[in-house]
């Protein structure tokens, strides 16, 4: 009863409520949008993602939870800047970019989970690292569940796909992340 208060609240534009909601979500869309963009645009898309929160609220049913709701809209800004600049860069390579320059938005590499016993042996800094290198498909999936504890359901929701596909990409993204690790030991 109290999460259908809040959200009425929000409906309504109470202040209050979107500075609870402001604070309860910041740094969770801010860690989703590092894991799919890199360092970049971070706090262009927490500023987006709230717009767009706000603009829509009216229009959320309830059909998901709210945290789910909200970190769907942030993969979808996420998805957006990275079109973006894509766009730019297909316009700026047609306007004559030297091949050098096309360097500058480099595939990541893709990741995998270690066992726990591994991860005693490998600093946080270390891992921070390994996952930056994953795709952008491998971090947000990674992301999600390890580092935000979303379920695979909710997981499922956000990236709009199976839940018996975010599993077996979930599964392939720690291996890929183990393999990483292991390397770097090495």
């Amino acid at each position: 009863m109290n999460d259908l208060k809040f959200i009425r609240d929000l409906k309504r534009g109470e202040p209050e409520a979107y500075k609870k909601l402001y604070d309860e979500h910041v740094s969770k869309i801010g860690r989703i949008a590092k894991s799919y963009l890199g360092v970049d645009d971070v706090e262009d898309v927490i500023q987006e993602v709230f717009i767009k929160v706000y603009k829509n609220i009216k229009k959320f049913r309830g059909d998901s939870a709210l945290s789910t709701w909200i970190y769907r809209i942030t993969v979808n800004v996420c998805k957006d800047m990275l079109a973006k600049k894509h766009r730019k860069k297909e316009i700026l390579t047609s306007f004559g970019l030297e091949e050098d320059d096309e360097k500058t938005f480099p595939e990541p590499v893709e990741e995998t989970r270690p066992s726990d016993e591994f991860l005693k042996e490998v600093s946080s800094e270390e891992i921070r690292r390994a996952i930056d290198s994953l795709s952008q498909e491998d971090r947000l999936l990674i992301t999600l569940r390890e580092i935000e504890g979303m379920s695979y359901a909710e997981i499922a929701d956000v990236v709009e796909k199976p839940i018996g596909t975010v599993k077996s990409k979930l599964h392939y993204a720690r291996e890929r992340l183990k393999d990483i690790l292991e390397e770097k030991e090495k």
